[in-house]
């Protein structure tokens, strides 16, 4: 067998011994450095073959492989030092023995210098010179590779504090392309992860001179636990490499959702009470708070003694804290020996505008009594004063922000602790419970802002309103507490909730307050989102949830915050218009009096009489309008605004009355574009224009569907970009409609293009679910599906309607992560509610045609 074949089979062999190894739960250290040392004798080996060891040459390890650390396909990263002035002979070698390499499918990094090249490009280069410091010779020229080592050891190259200052900017650069929350993390390079533990590791390798971690804790630097932790949190994120490298089978550091189950069943997780891969990412999660924390701290300890300029002089606020400037510092070494000052310093917090960092010394300190509480803070009285402290205080947030961010608020609540790092495995919920949870207070203090009173027209009024902030803050706290152990998270939080103010002293109707935002914190987003608040009914069963004024202020603000802080691009206008008509809905009800019934009648005479006077300002005679409206129900003038009204009316009243008529209004509906579709009904309408809608990347969000008297479709849609924003373009709103009338008019349905799912869509099964939903209304049938979202999803769901002939009357359409969330209105074409019999043929229909799309 030839050398290069040798090589291969070998490493092959290697990497199957080792995936083997990995399951029977072999130490991952040992693994790496197994594969680093079957690469080293392969190298060597060929190094040889090729007659190098005849040459005046070095070949050099470096990077991660060079600190004996190689997982099963990252690049091997090779420096090969050369004479000043290499022979021709030397270069051909090196030639053939490079080609060898990538035949014997090795992932090469190399380059190919002489000593003094490489110090020179090292200087320039602080990649090229951490590369350096953990190199280590394999084969070759002793004498070469000592005068590189020499070199780089002497005081001028990359001293010490612009080494730091380097390394710092590159982390801080590389925190800025991604979060430790992210749903695909990157494990070496996003915050928190195995490059977050190299640079403390090089900063101080360059300062000590020392070659490893353990050698820290000599120098002062790290203390034994801290050196354990780290460790161990190294360790983790190492088997998780390991692992996603056996899966993906190439070098890869992305976690995608395409590799997270099968990683997690390598890495021995099982599905239980929470799913494997949800295990899996609530351990990485914590494991990269614990590594983003200790890397901060460990910075800060460099910093202050690398940089001369002096801190400013000490503030005292008592016998054991002080500031100087923007940090908070402990006064003694035995502050927090009694626990209710591990509470106080966060009341310093909120009550200096100025502080926002917790100094390393104290970081250290505070870490130590964290480690030492064998008891929940809450349990104590003396905390229990400091906590309520700090909820009733103006800045509680920002102190609350910080107890999250140093772990406080775990060691606070013991519920807490549960949902640290909790991730749930879908595409809806971009952060972890914990830091969902910590952005949804961060949003509630943003009502506050006057710069984002733009945003948040309504809540920043609605906050300076609410008799008690403090207990809007805590319903936040526990709103998603009850997540990851099963059942339902808002009864278990409600619970959670109850018994924190019975043990804080909270006062029984605060304390019912509360409870019931918390268990009901999702009540007004399904509301606003999955039902027709045009339907007098929908709101009155909604006031009576709320019961009064007070609870559905707190309730708004709550869900706001809630729908923000749940990913970065799922609040919109549309979303924002929603919440507000259903608020002002159910305000103006409250208002009214529970006991005094809906007086639909009024209404209508209302929006007619509104609608009427604008149409008859504009020129239209008031006979043409009244033998229009006639040819219209009663429920149309219910459910939409009299400037709503007047706009149909006068777009169709001045058009060609035969004909079908489009129309997109540049007066933005509930955050979005109206479009209005007029025209002679029949079979398939709805799911014609839905199609021809899919086909031009238009997102549908609501419908109100009518049908005249004379058999005619009113439709009115809310449209919006698939970036959310309303349809402004006049190119764009002229090519929809001409396309949309061509369509109507020809009678054939768009087709739509059979797109692909995205790949992360392909990572999802969402099991179609179908339920009809009770109602008062004789006449029509409520029912909502949830399903996997994909291209031409609500062309084909209409379809299934017009196969079951069964009409549409209004659809709420809503988008949750990889979920669709829909709202329908159905009917019969005698305009009856659906029997049982035909709401089982529609569930099985709506079944059938959906689940065999699944992945």
């Amino acid at each position: 067998m030839d050398a290069i074949a040798l090589c291969r089979d070998n490493l092959r062999a290697q990497a199957v011994m080792a995936k083997q190894k990995f399951a029977d739960g072999e130490a991952i250290g040992v693994l790496l450095a197994e594969r680093a040392y079957e690469v080293d004798q392969n190298l060597i080996r060929l190094w040889c073959h090729f007659g190098l060891d005849q040459e005046s040459a070095a070949l050099v390890a470096v990077g991660g492989y060079g600190r004996g650390e190689l997982h099963p396909h990252s690049d091997v990263d090779l420096l090969v030092l050369t004479p000043e002035q290499p022979s021709l002979r030397l270069e051909e070698k090196l030639t053939r023995l490079l080609t060898a390499l990538w035949d014997a499918k090795l992932e090469i990094g190399h380059s190919v210098r002489s000593v003094s090249e490489t110090l020179r490009q090292a200087g320039d280069d602080i990649t090229i010179a951490t590369n350096l410091l953990e190199s280590r010779l394999l084969v070759g020229s002793q004498a070469l590779y000592g005068a590189l080592q020499e070199a780089i050891l002497l005081p001028d190259f990359w001293p010490s504090a612009p080494f730091f200052e380097a390394k710092l900017t590159e982390q801080q650069a590389r925190h800025k392309k991604a979060s430790a929350f992210d749903l695909e993390p990157n494990l070496k390079s996003c915050p928190g992860g195995l490059r977050d533990i190299q640079t403390i590791s090089w900063v101080a390798m360059r300062h000590f001179n020392a070659s490893c971690l353990a050698e820290l804790v000599s120098h002062d630097f790290l203390t034994p636990e801290e050196l354990e932790e780290l460790n161990a949190c190294r360790d983790y994120l190492w088997r998780l490499r390991f692992a996603l490298h056996c899966v993906a089978e190439r070098a890869e550091d992305r976690l995608l959702f395409d590799h997270q189950r099968t990683v997690a069943s390598l890495m021995g997780y099982e599905d239980g009470t929470q799913l494997a891969v949800e295990q899996m990412m609530k351990r990485y999660y914590r494991t990269v708070r614990a590594v983003r924390e200790l890397n901060q701290m460990l910075l800060w300890l460099f910093r202050s003694t690398l940089r001369q300029r002096a801190l400013p002089p000490p503030h005292a606020l008592d016998a054991h804290f002080q500031t100087r400037g923007r940090l908070i510092q402990a006064a003694h070494d035995d502050v927090f020996e009694q626990p209710e000052q591990i509470l106080s310093l966060f009341v310093h917090i909120a009550g200096q505008r100025e502080v926002d960092t917790v100094s390393a010394d104290t970081l250290r300190l505070l870490r130590k009594a964290r480690r030492k509480q064998k008891q929940s803070l809450s349990e104590l009285p003396a905390c229990r004063q400091q906590f309520m402290a700090i909820l009733k205080h103006p800045e509680g947030i920002k102190a609350l922000s910080m107890m999250h961010h140093h772990g406080i608020l775990g060691t606070y609540l013991k519920p807490w602790l549960r949902i640290v790092g909790q991730m749930q495995f879908d595409l809806f919920h971009a952060f972890t419970v914990d830091e969902h949870t910590h952005r949804l207070l961060q949003f509630i203090e943003r009502f506050s802002d006057p710069e984002h009173k733009e945003i948040f027209p309504l809540g920043s009024v609605l906050i300076d309103q609410l008799p008690k902030k403090g207990l809007l803050v805590l319903a936040a706290l526990f709103h998603d507490i009850g997540k990851g152990r099963g059942g339902d998270h808002s009864e278990i939080g409600a619970e959670e909730a109850r018994r924190f103010c019975q043990e804080h002293g909270i006062n029984e109707h605060d304390g019912r307050l509360v409870a019931w935002l918390v268990e009901q914190h999702l009540l007004m987003s399904v509301t606003a989102q999955r039902r027709d608040i045009t339907d007098p009914e929908v709101i009155e069963t909604f006031a009576q949830q709320v019961q009064d004024a007070d609870r559905l202020s707190y309730l708004y603000c709550l869900t706001v915050a809630d729908i923000c802080a749940t990913n970065n691009s799922l609040w919109n206008n549309w979303k924002g218009s929603l919440l507000r008509e259903l608020y002002h809905a159910t305000r103006e009800r409250l208002n009214a009096g529970m006991a005094k019934p809906v007086d639909s009648r009024a209404r209508i005479r209302e929006h007619k009489g509104k609608a009427r006077n604008q149409l008859i300002r504009q020129g239209l005679e008031p006979e043409a309008i009244d033998a229009f409206w006639q040819r219209l129900s009663a429920d149309y003038f219910l459910r939409f605004t009299p400037a709503q009204i007047q706009w149909h009316s006068e777009v169709l009243l001045n058009s060609d009355p035969q004909g079908y008529q489009v129309q997109i209004s540049t007066h933005v509906t509930r955050g979005g574009s109206e479009l209005l579709v007029y025209g002679p009904d029949r079979p398939g309408f709805f799911a014609m224009v839905m199609a021809y809608l899919d086909n031009k990347r238009v997102s549908v969000h609501d419908a109100q569907i009518f049908t005249t008297r004379d058999g005619y479709a009113l439709d009115s849609l809310v449209i919006l970009e698939h970036d959310g924003n309303p349809i402004r373009d006049p190119s764009r709103i002229n090519s929809i409609r001409t396309g949309l009338i061509a369509t109507l008019t020809k009678g054939g349905a768009a087709a739509s293009p059979l797109r692909p799912l995205s790949r992360r869509m392909r990572s999802f099964r969402v099991p179609t679910r179908v339920q009809f939903l009770s109602s008062q209304r004789k006449q029509r049938t409520m029912m909502e599906l949830v399903t996997l979202d994909r291209p031409g999803l609500l062309a084909q769901i209409a379809k299934v309607f017009d196969q079951c002939g069964l009409s549409i009357q209004a659809a709420k359409i809503t988008t949750v992560g990889e979920k669709a969330e829909d709202f329908f209105m159905l009917s019969t074409p005698d305009g009856e509610a659906l029997t049982q019999e035909q709401q089982d043929t529609l569930s099985r229909a709506l079944v059938g045609a959906l689940e065999q799309e699944q992945p």
